[in-house]
């Protein structure tokens, strides 16, 4: 497959089923250009949300705005364990998607592959962020695009701690992260 700096393959592994498409289709990487105003107050509001449930501290939960169309989305947030014990991420639940599952991409070859992971690990005292290129929620089956400014609740799913409500603020399309603006561009 060829790729460019604004795209690449992206391998989806679950269940035995290999997919391949380019990534502007399944995150909206590197496609759209935001001022760096619109920007700079989504990652505001992020910085500020925090949740606790049990010995979980879970921050700033956000995912990307996606182009017209598209099926599937990403989420991302921190989740930090001050308790005594590991606890597992092991999904959740979104109300335009028909399934969320934890999910994480590596690069091998050149090309971003991804698999549905049987949860995330927060070992006590660890903290996990999950970001784009890395672990993230996979929101599968959406009946509506996310648009930029939006809210939306959602549910996280623990194995232990057990389940909590949370806020997603909706970032542009390409943003980085909480912390930074700006698009995601990746070279081959």
């Amino acid at each position: 497959m060829k790729t460019t700096s604004s795209a690449f393959a992206v391998m989806s592994v679950a269940a035995g089923l290999t997919t391949m498409m380019p990534a502007t289709i399944a995150f909206g990487i590197g496609i759209g250009v935001t001022d760096a105003s619109s920007t700079a107050a989504v990652h505001a509001v992020l910085a500020k949300q925090s949740y606790k449930l049990g010995q979980l501290v879970i921050e700033a939960p956000w995912a990307r705005a996606t182009p017209a169309g598209a099926q599937v989305g990403g989420g991302y947030l921190k989740i930090t364990n001050n308790g005594k014990e590991a606890d597992r991420l092991i999904g959740g639940s979104f109300p335009v998607a028909t399934s969320v599952e934890v999910h994480q991409m590596t690069l091998s070859n050149g090309v971003m592959k991804m698999r549905k992971m049987q949860g995330l690990e927060i070992k006590p005292g660890q903290t996990v962020e999950l970001k784009p290129g890395s672990y993230h929620l996979m929101f599968n089956g959406l009946r509506e695009g996310l648009k930029q400014g939006q809210t939306i609740n959602g549910t996280l799913q623990f194995e232990k701690a057990g389940s909590i409500e949370v806020e997603f603020q909706v970032a542009p399309i390409g943003a980085k992260g909480a912390e930074t603006g700006g698009s995601m561009h990746m070279q081959h």
